[in-house]
């Protein structure tokens, strides 16, 4: 706010004419603070705090690091400029209501981009709230850009135009680990043992199809579903593993409760291998420590020890940008998806007016439907059918940091996953059976 103080002058007319000089001098100055756009808000609903608190943080590093990335490029286009990205925290603590609030604060607050993912049952609230909120009140509709829920059902019989999904769902995930498991010939049982809600159920009983279709011959040593993010003491379900005659262990566990089973695995002397869907950070591998080692599995979008020297670069980036041990865990779908956004408002802005107007939320999904991107030469693109992104696989192994292909270790743990087999994005691609409802307008 500028405050004028004008001191009475001898003459009136000089004072009139004070005032006149100094209100013309600001006027261009008021025009142009009247033409300054808002920021474009991203709100992130996720628990960052409760059992799952250091998953949500590493979302957290991850989009504020592709978001500085964005805005040091000078934000994105909007009308006959540039705005920056900024990106607000609702804490969920892991919880479905709470995230519901979230939502509505967020929108509330000016947020039209609403990210989440460390949930898939959170995940399927927010869609149905997100196309209720959009179809009652379509002068404030929002896009959902989920990063980590990968419950099949999301793009499939829940799709939403208004959600899109930047991480390879289960089923992708599962397919990528089978084809490891697919050629271990000396495996003949397995235990599978999950998280009771959807994403969990959904991970076995993909487990349970893939086997019987391409590993007939493997014994389901046992099925086994547990309470999410609840136990504190895996030794009971290890005393079963164990006397199931189980060699491996089929697992899309994360958090804690990935954590303290392979703690217990570790304590308990089990050699068999773990097949997991994030075994490859968050704790894991320095729960297992050496035991873990040629024993772990672990599917990924993106590994730091991919044989790249764009890979390293980026890698190193991050690791200067939160250099404590505890702040590793990079995720390069986040970074693409950031990526994505960036490109599709842009397209968004270019097909509008260029009188300033944001752009719409559905001229920004349109966008998205067709967005391709590209960064550290990792790449994807967006299907439109069913807003499920496609990009390449890898899968990899846990080993001491310095032996072959693991020059990087995992959160200060003396451990690293050496890449053992890459997926293109075609070999990753997976059926859909989405029927999306796109809005006319």
């Amino acid at each position: 706010m500028f405050i004028l103080r004008i001191k009475a002058l001898k003459w009136p007319w000089m004072a009139l004419c004070a005032c006149a000089f100094l209100m013309s001098s600001l006027l261009p100055l008021a025009a142009h603070t009247q033409t300054l756009q808002a920021p474009v808000k991203l709100a992130l609903i996720e628990g960052l705090s409760g059992p799952n608190a250091s998953g949500g943080e590493a979302v957290y590093r991850n989009l504020v690091w592709a978001i500085e990335r964005v805005n040091a490029r000078g934000g994105v286009p909007w009308g006959k400029g540039s705005v920056p990205l900024v990106l607000e925290r609702f804490d969920s603590q892991g919880q479905t209501q709470e995230a519901l609030s979230g939502l509505r604060l967020a929108i509330d607050g000016g947020a039209r981009i609403i990210l989440q993912g460390n949930s898939s049952a959170v995940a399927a609230a927010l869609i149905d709230a997100v196309n209720k909120h959009n179809a009652r009140d379509p002068a404030r509709r929002v896009l959902f850009l989920n990063y980590a829920a990968v419950d099949p059902s999301l793009t499939n019989e829940k799709c939403s135009f208004w959600h899109f999904r930047f991480d390879a769902h289960a089923d992708m995930r599962m397919a990528a680990l089978m084809e490891l498991l697919r050629e271990d010939a000396a495996l003949k049982s397995v235990y599978l043992l999950g998280q009771d809600y959807s994403f969990g159920q959904s991970v076995l009983r993909e487990a349970r199809r893939q086997l019987g279709a391409q590993r007939p011959d493997v014994r389901i040593a046992g099925d086994e579903l547990h309470p999410l993010l609840r136990i504190k003491d895996f030794a009971p379900y290890m005393a079963k593993i164990k006397a199931s005659g189980a060699q491996a262990v089929v697992t899309g566990n994360f958090g804690p409760d990935l954590t303290l089973l392979v703690k217990a695995a570790r304590e308990s002397g089990f050699d068999g291998t773990f097949y997991t869907f994030y075994g490859n950070a968050l704790g894991a591998p320095a729960a297992m420590g050496e035991a873990g080692v040629g024993k772990v599995i672990a599917v990924a979008d993106w590994l730091p020890n991919v044989q790249s020297a764009q890979a390293e670069g980026f890698y190193r980036g991050f690791r200067a940008r939160f250099p404590k041990p505890d702040g590793d865990y990079v995720h390069m779908r986040m970074q693409l998806m950031v990526e994505a956004l960036a490109q599709a408002i842009g397209e968004a802005a270019k097909r509008g007016s260029a009188d300033g107007a944001a752009p719409e939320a559905a001229d920004i999904a349109r966008a998205l439907e067709s967005v391709s991107v590209s960064l550290a030469g990792q790449t994807g693109n967006m299907r439109a059918s069913d807003h499920q992104f496609q990009q390449p696989l890898v899968v990899g192994v846990m080993e001491r940091q310095g032996a072959p292909g693991v020059k990087f270790d995992v959160e200060g743990s003396g451990y690293g996953f050496k890449v053992i087999k890459t997926l293109s994005a075609a070999q990753a691609r997976m059926p859909e059976s989405c029927v999306m409802q796109r809005p006319a307008s």
